[in-house]
């Protein structure tokens, strides 16, 4: 199953999500049991310095013949050290060296910040370069058959109205935190009337933010989304898992997800969701779980270093 974009091209609406998948032989095992499942769109970005792996996986199938190039769908993303207008042409075509390809399907800008790396337990330098003016070169990636469609990630209602007001070609897809605890109905909504297609990350609750946060030194609670006893509920009533009931409530709400995982059983668990119908009792119960931001965890944490200070930072200070 796919949605369609305003453009015409399709994104299917399950993907495999790799922020964190970065040992090699553990991911390459989880691409080729992905795409042997069915998956047919995976999601990375230059940050999560993971494309190589990802190309190299490709290719063999390409090679095999087990694929072409038009049947699988690839997202990768522009990282905060480049979000700038000189530097989005290179990093795309860095990407595309990685990935082995000559297009991605679509290209994000992953944060309208630009933002410097100096040491990854320190916070980060903040930079004050206009996305406006990095959006006029990421359309050119479009011009250039680099890019079949371009879109945001991480961006405010506010941030993206500004593009769609001062841009040649209008972004197609966001990219955003959401979760049952963190539905962002008025980003949708604004979405809806736009003809912008939503991807959720974390669509799970992110069940290894814990790690992350470890490995930066911090502690940060992470709601227990699979443990909800609504979620839980639902899932016994249908029989199937939390997870499948939480990726099905999104599914069913037009959302595209990206749940990240490694392990094979529950990469088929993920996928095999779309033959779920949950009634307007299980979506009413579901919808009524929604926080608003105070159940989101990044707009809270994102990256948890200064970055709040930056000009441009798309989420409530």
């Amino acid at each position: 199953m796919s949605l369609k974009m305003y453009n015409g091209v399709k994104i299917p609406i399950i993907g495999l999500g790799t922020w964190q998948s970065t040992n090699e032989d553990e991911l390459e095992a989880a691409l080729d049991t992905a795409l042997t499942i069915g998956y047919r769109h995976i999601d990375t970005a230059a940050v999560y310095r993971n494309e190589k792996c990802i190309g190299k996986v490709l290719r063999k199938w390409f090679d095999a013949g087990k694929l072409k190039r038009e049947d699988v769908f690839i997202t990768t993303k522009l990282g905060p050290e480049q979000t700038h207008p000189d530097l989005v042409e290179s990093a795309l075509k860095d990407s595309l060296e990685k990935l082995q390809l000559e297009y991605v399907d679509l290209y994000l800008v992953h944060f309208p910040m630009h933002m410097k790396l100096v040491d990854p337990l320190k916070p980060w330098d903040m930079l004050d370069t206009d996305y406006l003016d990095v959006w006029k070169k990421m359309e050119e990636q479009v011009d250039c058959k680099r890019a079949r469609t371009i879109g945001t990630s991480n961006f405010s209602i506010e941030q993206m109205e500004r593009i769609m007001k001062n841009s040649r070609i209008k972004p197609a897809n966001t990219q955003v935190e959401l979760q049952v605890y963190f539905q962002q109905k008025e980003l949708r909504e604004y979405c809806r009337k736009n003809n912008i297609v939503v991807v959720s990350y974390s669509s799970l609750g992110s069940p290894g933010a814990p790690d992350f946060f470890k490995k930066i030194g911090r502690t940060v609670p992470v709601p227990n989304i699979l443990g909800d006893p609504v979620v839980c509920a639902v899932a016994k009533k249908h029989k199937r898992t939390p997870s499948q009931i939480i990726l099905s409530y999104l599914t069913q709400n037009d959302i595209v997800v990206i749940p990240k995982t490694v392990k094979p059983d529950r990469l088929q668990e993920n996928f095999d969701i779309l033959d779920i119908i949950l009634d307007s009792d299980d979506l009413t119960a579901l919808e009524k779980l929604d926080k608003g931001t105070a159940g989101s965890m990044f707009n809270i944490v994102i990256f948890l270093f200064r970055i709040k200070e930056h000009v441009h930072y798309p989420f409530e200070k």
